[in-house]
């Protein structure tokens, strides 16, 4: 009896004592009692919401509170607008540099610091950076304006949560304007339309945010898209407000406008077996090797995690992430990890490529999210041969010659231009190369040639291709503004009609007086155009097109140059008698010292065809007096011409020799001898 009664109460001891010990390890929730869970406040009451609600509630609020400190924005604007002035204006007063000094040392033009860019005064590459504005990290993409790099454009609003669309006070938009927008609208990205140069005498604010709105709807948009927040500004003296007559020293409501217009990163997941990350563009550091940046779509990736690289329908390339970078003002930051919203930059995968997805691969990517569509881009328009120089003249100054060499940098140079197309061609040392536009791809070219090429480049010619619905062959077609003073519009318009142009518009700029006049162009029609509208308005034209669309081919020639060519009628070196001779013919590109070579173009004929002159005689020497001696004829100055004026004047039958200090013109011998063949 004893024994069962003591073994009762020791069970009913050992029942109480588990039950004490239950209790401390379940959690208690009390109303109105804050419970710090996962680091975020809450008050709930014990029996409303089961455990894994209450985590996945406080998983919510904190990447909640994660994507509010992120804004992702694109600055997209028509060419010469001011985007990169602006951007450097935000720089400048983000505390990005020490001091007025360093800031000073930086110059004018922070984000192009491209060779090239400063230069032609153009963006052509797209620049990340990020700058805070109090505790938001606000990452913004600097975009080219120029319509041949429009590409650069598609491809980092991959990375972006909205755009800031700049507006120039006077100009409105323009068509590099509607096509940039009409892909952030595609997109269902929020604009933030700032009205730039506002300190211009002939601003006209009204005006432009009138036809930024009729450009909105013409373009689909949304009510809510429509409904857009406006900034005025000038990005060269760094002043913003809301009012073009209430302008603030500095550029605070403009930050204001992007916290409360640009919606932050909508973030689904923060778990690492989530993770997509869209490659959107590379870089290659001579240490690091190839690099690539993206946007974290999902997810979180970390330093030295497993990963693998994926697209749609291809086999998966597995590595793993040695280093992991964000951007941090200028620079970057190496990080241990990234979450979801953020804009990354990580080394350790040479085999990255633009359009790849990044995903796990833990656990050999059992849980691995699928990729993400990759990233599409307009075709090209325009395409050109390059090749070996085959010239008399050809390897005297270059270091890289052979076509292996110049295969192997423009397939390098596909890893980052998404825009450009490398193809083979029947001749083993000749490629043909495709893109948006002759600017495209003289910007290549050019910088093919400061690295040591030496080229052969063959005329600009358009991409057609075959409506699969009717059959016919068609052609591209451009739009195409041009603004110039009233006395020289009739020299445009029968410019553009020769070219077999559409007038679609025709009218008079308020302010600065200017005829405006608006064409469709065959694109064929649009090679050479630039450099003839210039030389009919003395300079005064301002000509913007952009691609329009695909129509049906036009039949017959387009009228091009209406001059020929003046070629050298032997090999060896320019004197200054030969050209006393020969410059009356026409313009000459030469000069007394230079060498040339039996059908080299030296100079512009006057007349339609072509005409041999021997700048190469010399005086015939003799010991007779003559009564002309004393007389001496000046020579006139050579015209200088750059790699886009040679490109702009190529004929079909001539042909282009690029070396890193020189550009030679001359007829294409192969063509040559196909006419000498025809005339037989």
């Amino acid at each position: 009896m004893m024994r069962s009664l003591f073994g009762l109460a020791a069970a009913a001891s050992f029942l109480l004592s588990s039950t004490q010990v239950c209790s401390a390890f379940t959690p208690s929730f009390k109303v109105g009692h804050a419970s710090s869970a996962f680091g975020v406040t809450s008050a709930v009451k014990q029996s409303s919401l089961p455990m894994s609600a209450v985590a996945e509630e406080a998983t919510a609020a904190d990447t909640s509170a994660l994507a509010d400190k992120i804004r992702n924005i694109a600055v997209i604007a028509h060419v010469d607008h001011g985007k990169t002035t602006l951007v450097d204006s935000i720089i400048k007063q983000s505390g990005v540099f020490r001091d007025q000094d360093q800031a000073d040392e930086a110059g004018d033009t922070i984000m192009d610091n491209n060779d090239q860019e400063r230069e032609r005064g153009i963006t052509i590459l797209s620049k990340n950076l990020a700058v805070m504005r109090g505790d938001v990290k606000i990452n913004i993409m600097d975009t080219p304006g120029h319509a041949d790099f429009g590409g650069e454009v598609e491809r980092v609003l991959n990375m972006a949560d909205g755009v800031l669309l700049v507006v120039d006070s006077v100009e409105g938009p323009k068509p590099q304007t509607r096509f940039v927008l009409d892909k952030a609208l595609q997109k269902g990205m929020k604009a933030l339309v700032v009205v730039n140069k506002i300190d211009r005498p002939a601003a006209r604010p009204d005006y432009v945010v009138d036809k930024c709105f009729d450009l909105f709807v013409e373009l689909g948009a949304s009510d809510e898209q429509t409904d857009f927040k406006i900034v005025y500004a000038s990005g060269l003296q760094g002043i913003a407000g809301n009012e073009p007559d209430e302008m603030q020293d500095d550029f605070g409501p403009l930050f204001d406008a992007i916290m409360e217009s640009i919606d932050p990163p909508v973030i689904d997941s923060i778990e690492s077996d989530d993770l997509q990350c869209l490659v959107s563009n590379i870089v290659v550091d001579p240490f690091k090797g190839k690099m690539g940046i993206a946007r974290v779509s999902r997810g979180t990736v970390k330093s030295g995690q497993a990963v693998a690289l994926a697209q749609p329908d291809k086999a998966k390339k597995t590595g793993r992430v040695n280093e992991l970078f964000v951007f941090d003002n200028l620079g970057q930051k190496e990080v241990e990890s990234a979450a979801a919203g953020e804009i990354i930059m990580f080394a350790g995968l040479n085999d990255v490529e633009i359009g790849d997805t990044l995903i796990t691969n833990e656990n050999a990517g059992l849980n691995a999210a699928d990729p993400l569509p990759p990233i599409a881009v307009e075709q090209p328009t325009v395409r050109m041969t390059l090749g070996v120089n085959k010239s008399p003249l050809a390897g005297r100054e270059g270091k890289f010659l052979t076509s292996r060499m110049i295969r192997d940098r423009l397939y390098k140079e596909l890893d980052s231009n998404v825009a450009l197309q490398v193809a083979e061609t029947d001749s083993a040392d000749r490629y043909e190369v495709s893109g948006r536009g002759q600017l495209h791809l003289t910007v290549l070219i050019e910088t093919m040639r400061r690295e040591g090429f030496e080229l052969e480049v063959g005329p600009p010619s358009v991409i057609l291709k075959e409506n699969e619905e009717t059959g016919q062959i068609e052609e591209p077609w451009e739009s195409v503004e041009c603004r110039v003073p009233e006395e020289y519009v009739g020299g445009v318009i029968d410019l553009l009609n020769n070219r077999k142009g559409e007038l679609v518009d025709m009218g008079l700029e308020e302010g600065e007086g200017l005829s405006v006049i608006k064409y469709l162009v065959p694109t064929r029609g649009m090679l050479g155009l630039r450099s003839a509208a210039l030389t009919a308005t003395r300079g005064t034209v301002i000509l913007d097109s952009v691609f329009d669309s695909y129509r049906p081919k036009i039949a017959g020639e387009i009228q091009g140059r209406d001059k020929g060519s003046l070629l050298a009628f032997a090999d060896g070196t320019v004197t200054s008698f030969g050209i006393e001779g020969a410059q009356d013919r026409g313009k000459l590109f030469m000069k007394p010292g230079d060498d040339v070579y039996k059908g080299m173009i030296i100079g512009t004929y006057q007349r339609p065809g072509d005409l041999e002159v021997n700048v190469c005689k010399t005086k015939a020497l003799t010991n007779m007096r003559s009564a002309t001696k004393g007389i001496t004829t000046g020579i006139v100055a050579p015209v200088d011409m750059s790699l886009d004026a040679c490109v702009e004047y190529l004929a079909a039958d001539e042909i282009l020799e690029v070396t890193p200090s020189l550009f030679r013109m001359a007829k294409n011998p192969e063509m040559q001898g196909k006419k000498a063949k025809g005339k037989k």
